[in-house]
């Protein structure tokens, strides 16, 4: 899925959130898409954030989904993984779409900020709860408390992105990522990225039951057979989702 505002560095309007909601159902609904991917159709642009004339013409209240959140994006109850193409500046609500992302591929000119603070606001769609669960600490609440922008090297060192490549080749690393996520059992990859996404918030015996109760649900399925068939015929396997 490819933003497509260059005239406003893709900032986020009421018609960018009723469809990123739209998309985000028909992914989920579909049995033929097991991954997505966010990016942008212009080089060098991701996403600028809230659009600030919307705003200003009264239609603030149109940008943020009653149940998916800003962008109706942060908020969305999904059960597959997304990755973030970041190409150029990801700030404020930009940078949120892309901590709501499973992974993030950026390119070498990309920069990750929330500069909500140097404007009298917050970071309110999601990145003051994530980015502390991403970063160390300290380089959290810098980013947080100041403002200024993280790099892409900083970022990659510390673990907030999976790869950093060139600028032109950001779209193709996320697709290259996305098929080889695309290649697994569906069963097996719903629940396996359930159980890490309550990993960053459950206690350890939660999260032991939770883990038991997906391993029954992914055992008991006809791909957790059709995986060692495939293994030992030396063949692709055939996954059916059930």
């Amino acid at each position: 899925m490819l933003l497509n505002l260059p005239e406003s560095r893709n900032a986020i309007n009421g018609r960018v959130t009723r469809a990123l909601r739209w998309i985000i159902d028909e992914i989920e609904q579909s049995s033929s898409i097991a991954i997505a991917v966010l990016g942008s159709s212009t080089p060098g642009t991701f996403c600028a954030g809230a659009d600030l004339a919307e705003i200003a013409r009264g239609g603030g209240a149109d940008l943020v989904d009653h149940e998916y959140g800003f962008a109706g994006f942060v908020r969305a109850p999904r059960a597959k993984p997304w990755i973030a193409a970041v190409d150029g500046p990801a700030m404020g609500g930009g940078f949120e779409l892309a901590l709501s992302c499973e992974m993030i591929v950026a390119s070498d000119k990309a920069l990750f900020g929330l500069p909500e603070v140097k404007r009298g606001l917050m970071a309110m769609a999601g990145g003051a709860i994530r980015l502390p669960r991403l970063l160390p600490r300290a380089l959290a609440i810098e980013a947080l408390i100041t403002g200024d922008p993280i790099g892409p090297d900083t970022a990659q060192a510390h673990g907030l992105v999976n790869k950093v490549v060139k600028q032109d080749e950001v779209l193709s690393a996320a697709q290259s990522l996305a098929e080889r996520v695309a290649r697994n059992a569906p069963i097996a990859l719903r629940e396996s990225l359930a159980l890490a996404r309550a990993a960053s918030t459950g206690d350890e015996s939660t999260l032991w039951a939770a883990s038991d109760a997906a391993m029954l649900r992914v055992a008991s399925s006809e791909d957790a057979r059709e995986g060692p068939r495939a293994f030992m015929e030396k063949r692709e396997p055939k996954w059916s989702g059930r």
